[in-house]
């Protein structure tokens, strides 16, 4: 099902290209932190995982996601946070492993098809916030794990409704689109914040990660390669992408779920926006414009166009 032209999105004349839209929210978006309570949940494998409880005693609650090599406190995390609180939910915002500030316990950290991960804290969720709605909400790799866990698990009757945001359905086609030239930005900021870690957990796993090919790695593709799947129990990221890759999983699907993905997103290819995949259950919106995780509006609403689309859905 697509989205009606109600749903048109007009940006910003300053934010004229796919990079401004893209760029503009992550550096120059200021969002208040509403008060909330950070615990630490420890994993049945001895490790961690650090979640924000945004706690305001509804009966409905969201389940955010982030993206790569994102956190709880980004301001896409934040903006979608706040409407949420003003319009009658709980939200838990949860920082993948090792994304929090700390470096988690294990050489291996997450990745797109984690979802036992994602499991662990629905659970932990419902029995914290006990005979509430659940809801979920990923933005990009945060997207791809949710649409994959909703897949796996297409029985599962804990989630009310779901919606996906700038979402690489495909990986591996959105990991070449992204290592483009004309995408470098992007590319050289993941590899950055990437390899560090890597660096720093071969200090304390020099067994388990070698760092002899680190600096040669250029794209997002390699250090899948190298490092994301074989420490994961892949054979390397072409299996690594077509295991986890959403786009195999959206059949099986049956939880009420939007995705938005803007047409002019520079992470994405065409394998990034079926349309006439599970209609019953999935709503297809792609606004022309959007960026990635950008979607700021002509009129300079505070909220951001995903952020009142969202809304919309979760609460028809």
């Amino acid at each position: 099902m697509a989205m009606d032209e109600n749903h048109v999105f007009k940006r910003p004349w300053y934010l004229f290209n796919k990079h401004f839209e893209t760029i503009f929210p992550a550096i120059f978006r200021k969002v208040d932190v509403r008060k909330h309570e950070t615990v630490r949940l420890f994993t049945p494998d001895k490790d961690f995982i650090d979640i924000d409880h945004y706690n305001n005693n509804e009966k409905r609650t969201v389940i955010l996601c982030h993206g790569l090599e994102g956190n709880s406190k980004k301001p896409y995390m934040k903006g979608m946070i706040n409407i949420l609180i003003d319009n009658g939910f709980n939200c838990v915002a949860w920082n993948f492993r090792g994304c929090s500030g700390y470096h988690n316990n294990y050489a291996y950290s997450y990745h797109s098809g984690a979802t036992g991960d994602l499991d662990l804290i629905i659970h932990n969720t419902m029995k914290r916030f006990p005979s509430t709605e659940i809801f979920l909400i990923g933005f990009s790799l945060g997207g791809n794990l949710i649409l994959k866990y909703l897949g796996e698990r297409s029985k599962n009757s804990y989630i009310k409704k779901a919606v996906a945001i700038s979402t690489p359905l495909d990986l591996q086609s959105s990991c070449r689109e992204i290592s483009k030239t004309s995408n470098w930005i992007y590319t050289t900021r993941f590899l950055i914040s990437l390899k560090k870690k890597v660096r720093d957990k071969a200090k304390i796993f020099p067994e388990e990660i070698k760092l002899d090919r680190l600096n040669q790695i250029k794209n997002l593709e390699d250090f899948d390669d190298h490092y994301t799947a074989p420490l994961h129990g892949f054979l390397n990221a072409d299996e690594y992408y077509r295991k986890c890759s959403s786009i195999h999983f959206l059949r099986e699907i049956s939880t009420p779920t939007l995705i938005i993905n803007a047409l002019n997103d520079p992470f994405l290819t065409e394998k990034c926006f079926p349309s006439d995949i599970n209609e019953r259950y999935i709503t297809y919106d792609y606004p022309k414009y959007g960026g990635h995780l950008g979607f700021k509006m002509k009129n300079d609403c505070t909220s951001y166009y995903h952020e009142i689309n969202a809304i919309k859905f979760l609460l028809t």
